[in-house]
C-alpha cells in the first residue's frame, strides 16, 4: 500500500456512501480471483455471507454462501477496518478460485446483500476523498497497472509513494512562506522596511525556479515513461519499412516480400529503449495506385501520420532522396519531427553512419543486417529528450501543463517587483498550478475524467 500522504479528508468525504463491490482481478481464468467489497459496517455484510466476524486484517478460511445457504466457494474473507484500508473505510476482500462464474456468482451474492457495482475507479477515487492518497499518487495507481517497461513501473511506484508530490508540496510551501512575507508586508505599509532586501526575495525566486526546472525535468522524464513515443515509419513501397519494424522489434510482425505494395495496411509494434517505449507504426507505401485496396492503406497512413510525434521518413540508399520523397517530405503535418533513413547500406556499398544537416538527421543502415539500427534508436532517444536521470517518478501531460503554468506565473512575479500586490497575486496562482497536481484544488469535471479511466475493481 502506498504511504499516506501529508494531507486531510476531502470535504465530499463527509457525505454517506453506499457499499460498493467489483472484481479485482483480471477477467479470465486463474488460480485465485477476488471480489473488493468497501463501505461502512462491513461485519455484518461478513456475517451475512459467511456466517464469520473475521478479525481485523487476519486471513480467515470460509466458506461463501448463497442466500439459500449452499455455498458458492470456498476461499479466504479478509477485514480491512476504516481508516486503516486502502479506501479509508471498512474493506472485505474475498478469495475464491479464478474461475470467470464462480467470481460472477460471489459477486452477485454480494449485490443481493446490498451492496452496488463499483464505477470505474472508484475505490481509489474514495481513497482519494478519504486522504489517503493524493491525486497524483492516484493516477500513479493506474499508470502502474497500464506501464508497459520496468523502468515505467518503478516510476510509477516512486510517484504512488509520494516523491512526485512531496517535491510539489515543498515547492508549494516556499510560495506560501514568500507569500506570507509579502502580505505581512502590506499589513504594514508605515514601517520603513524593504522588503526585498529584508526578505531576500530574489535570491528565494532563484532557488524556487531552480528547484521547479528540476523538478519538471524529472517530470518531462517520467512523462516520457508513461506515454512513450508514436513513431511511423513512411516511404515510398519497397525500401525497406517492413524489414525495419521488424529488426527495430527483433520479431518478424510484418510480412516482408520483394512485391511493392505488400503492406496494405498498419502494422504497430512497440519496443522499448532504455526504458521508453517506442510505438512504431508500419505503413503502406506511398505512391500513386489504381488498388482500391492499397488506396485506403495510404489514407489509413496520412492519418496516423497526423497523431505521430516523429516520422521515419525511408529512402533507398542506392538512389538517395528521390522527387517523390520531397513530395511526401511537402505533405507531411508541419509539428512531425522528420528522420530520414538511407536503408539498404549494405546494397549500396556504403558504410551505416549518421549525419547530421540544416534539414535534420540522417541514418545510413541496413535492416537487413541490422548495422546502423542502434544509431536510429539513439536518434529516436534524442528526439524524444531522454536523458539518464536518477529517480524519476511516473508524469502526465497535465502535470507538465501544471508545472509550466507555476513556472510562468513565478516568471511573471519576479517582473512585478516592487509592485508587491501584483508580486503576492502571481505567487498565488503559482500555488494554485502546483496544488492542481495532488488535487488540493480540482474541478469535479478533472476527477470524473481521471478516475473514469481506471478498471472497475481499482
Amino acid at each position: 500500500m502506498a504511504e499516506k500522504p501529508p494531507t486531510t479528508p476531502r470535504p465530499e468525504s463527509g457525505k454517506a456512501t453506499a457499499t460498493i463491490a467489483a472484481i479485482a482481478t483480471a477477467a479470465g481464468r486463474g488460480g485465485v480471483g477476488i471480489v473488493r467489497v468497501s463501505g461502512t459496517g462491513l461485519l455484518d455484510f461478513a456475517d451475512q455471507l459467511t456466517g464469520k466476524r473475521p478479525a481485523p486484517r487476519l486471513a480467515t478460511n470460509a466458506d461463501f454462501k448463497a442466500a439459500d445457504g449452499g455455498a458458492i466457494d470456498s476461499g479466504l474473507l479478509l477485514h480491512f477496518p476504516a481508516p486503516h484500508s486502502f479506501t479509508g473505510e471498512d474493506v472485505l476482500e474475498l478469495h475464491g478460485h479464478g474461475g470467470r462464474v464462480v467470481m460472477q456468482m460471489l459477486l452477485a451474492r454480494c449485490l443481493e446483500l446490498g451492496a452496488r457495482l463499483a464505477e470505474p475507479g472508484e475505490f481509489t477515487h474514495r481513497a482519494y476523498l478519504n486522504g489517503k492518497l493524493d491525486l497524483a499518487q492516484a493516477e500513479a495507481v493506474v499508470d502502474l497497472i497500464d506501464a508497459t517497461t520496468a523502468a515505467a513501473a518503478r516510476s510509477a511506484v516512486r510517484s504512488l509513494q509520494g516523491d512526485f508530490s512531496r517535491l510539489v508540496n515543498a515547492l508549494c510551501g516556499q510560495l506560501i512562506e514568500l507569500r506570507a512575507l509579502v502580505e505581512a508586508t502590506l499589513d504594514f505599509p508605515d514601517e520603513e522596511v524593504d522588503f526585498l532586501a529584508s526578505t531576500d526575495a530574489f535570491a528565494r525566486l532563484d532557488r524556487l525556479q531552480q528547484q521547479l526546472e528540476a523538478v519538471l525535468d524529472r517530470a518531462r522524464q517520467g512523462c516520457l515513461l508513461q506515454a512513450g513515443l508514436q513513431v511511423v515509419l513512411a516511404g515510398q513501397p519497397n525500401v525497406g519499412k517492413s524489414s525495419l519494424l521488424n529488426r527495430l522489434a527483433g520479431d518478424e510482425l510484418a510480412i516482408v516480400a520483394p512485391l511493392p505494395g505488400t503492406t496494405r495496411d498498419l502494422v504497430r509494434g512497440t519496443l522499448q529503449v532504455e526504458g521508453i517505449p517506442l510505438h512504431v507504426i508500419d505503413t503502406a507505401g506511398l505512391r500513386e495506385t489504381e488498388d482500391e485496396i492499397e488506396q485506403l492503406g495510404i489514407e489509413r497512413t496520412w492519418r496516423e501520420l497526423d497523431r505521430a510525434d516523429v516520422v521515419v521518413l525511408l529512402v533507398d540508399a542506392r538512389v538517395g532522396v528521390s522527387d517523390a520523397d520531397r513530395t511526401i517530405v511537402g505533405q507531411l503535418p508541419s509539428h512531425l519531427v522528420r528522420l530520414t533513413v538511407h536503408n539498404k547500406v549494405d546494397l549500396a556499398g556504403r558504410p551505416a553512419e549518421r549525419h547530421d544537416d540544416r534539414d535534420g538527421v540522417e541514418i545510413s543502415l541496413s535492416a537487413k543486417s541490422g548495422d546502423g539500427v542502434e544509431l536510429l534508436r539513439q536518434a529516436l532517444l534524442e528526439i524524444a529528450g531522454w536523458h539518464p536521470a536518477e529517480d524519476v517518478f511516473i508524469a502526465r501531460e497535465r502535470h507538465l501543463h501544471a508545472l509550466a503554468e507555476a513556472r510562468t506565473r513565478i516568471d511573471q512575479a519576479r517582473e512585478q517587483l516592487p509592485r508587491l500586490e501584483l508580486f503576492a497575486e502571481e505567487l498565488r496562482l503559482a500555488q494554485l498550478a502546483l496544488a492542481s497536481i495532488t488535487g488540493e484544488f480540482s474541478a469535479d469535471d478533472l476527477l470524473g475524467e481521471i478516475f473514469g479511466r481506471f478498471c472497475i475493481g481499482k
